[in-house]
């Protein structure tokens, strides 16, 4: 005899108590599968968060920056790692028609002695006009104005960690040369977490004349109202053979690109996130599987009844849904909490509302998943074991 799927109330009644008699049962592993699962979520959410971060950071520049169309050297890998070409290749890109504005763009490492004797790196930016170009984006105290001047510089916060406290007024050298600190910035990280500083482009050039004298890194292009990007792109890519131009969505995608691959950032999320799955997968599947046996007599009353193999596996279901929503709550508030400790050590956490609620799908998912092992035993239960002593 089989039952409607719905049932008659005892039964659905029957089935739904059992589900939580069943997980509830043993209270330790209750608690393990809760942890299991808890685990699971927190390494997935705190892996794929810190990627973002990461990836966020290696552009952060290039999406506060309003450029239009970067013109980089051939084959630049990242914003970082630029390769230097003349700085007057500035003038034919402003001769093309459809150019509002072109800027050179100067972007290098420089050793900064601090005061303890130490020697630090910093990834500096260098341009004649700041604000033309949105540059940098979050001032805390000072402004970029300030570094057209003289042989100023402007320091993000995040280099108190490498370089120690800093105010406005105090000096570094960089590449020998004292520099006055005349401002702070604020959110401009790299990808490497080396500091970010702003210096004038002529300031910068002076600084290494025998690398960048007569030289910059790129060449940031703002179109004119109503002139067609790619007509201008490729009059550019026309005059300058010898560059690459791309759009700042594609500078931003072939940055990233490059970290993740060149580093294996990629492969090591995805390693990390394929064994949190794993980990919660296993657990799950074994602590169902184990309480379904200690319980297979309940099933197969219910099966004599007329419970069809449809309810059981709804009962199994019930279980599984239900660690996979504790676990999940378990889980993320650590990863949630821990955004805080990451952004001291000048690294971004990225729980985004559409990661959560992936992880929780993904989450709910795998716990039902888990629940088939478990159901494949059930489905095979002979009725008549209830009657057998």
């Amino acid at each position: 005899h089989s039952c409607p799927s719905a049932g008659p109330p005892s039964l659905r009644t029957a089935m739904v108590d059992l589900a939580l008699k069943n997980l509830l049962h043993d209270r330790v592993r209750f608690l393990i599968t809760i942890s299991g699962v808890a685990f699971a979520v927190a390494l997935v959410v705190f892996q794929v968060g810190l990627f973002v971060g990461l990836l966020g950071n290696a552009t952060v520049t290039i999406d506060h920056i309003d450029a239009d169309l970067w013109v980089t050297s051939r084959n630049t890998p990242n914003v970082d790692l630029a390769h230097a070409f003349p700085d007057n290749r500035v003038e034919r890109v402003r001769s093309i028609p459809g150019v509002a504005r072109a800027d050179n763009l100067l972007v290098l490492f420089m050793n900064v002695s601090l005061p303890t004797g130490a020697e630090e790196m910093s990834i500096v930016y260098a341009l004649d006009d700041f604000a033309a170009w949105h540059l940098p984006w979050d001032v805390a105290e000072g402004d970029a104005a300030l570094l057209r001047s003289g042989a100023y510089v402007m320091i993000d916060d995040s280099a108190r960690r490498r370089f120690g406290p800093f105010e406005v007024g105090q000096y570094r050298e960089y590449l020998g040369r004292r520099l006055k600190i005349v401002g702070r910035t604020r959110g401009a990280r790299s990808f490497t977490t080396t500091p970010i500083s702003f210096v004038d482009f002529r300031m910068a050039q002076q600084l290494s004349p025998e690398w960048f004298g007569g030289q910059t890194s790129f060449v940031l292009v703002r179109l004119a109202p109503g002139a067609e990007r790619e007509a201008v792109r490729a009059e550019i890519q026309r005059r300058l053979p010898h560059n690459d131009v791309y759009t700042g969505t594609e500078w931003a995608t072939r940055s990233r690109k490059y970290w993740t691959e060149s580093t294996g950032l990629g492969f090591n999320m995805f390693l990390t996130v394929f064994l949190g799955c794993l980990v919660g997968v296993v657990v799950v599947a074994l602590t169902l599987y184990t309480s379904t046996m200690e319980h297979l007599r309940e099933y197969g009353t219910l099966k004599a009844i007329g419970a069809s193999n449809a309810d059981i596996y709804r009962i199994l279901a019930r279980q599984a849904t239900l660690a996979a929503v504790i676990g999940y709550v378990v889980g993320i508030g650590p990863a949630w909490l821990s955004r805080y400790a990451v952004a001291r050590m000048d690294l971004s956490l990225v729980i985004t509302p559409e990661l959560a609620a992936t992880t929780f799908l993904g989450t709910v998912a795998l716990c039902l998943l888990s629940a088939m092992v478990s159901f494949r035993k059930v489905a095979g239960i002979d009725p008549a074991l209830v009657f057998r002593q």
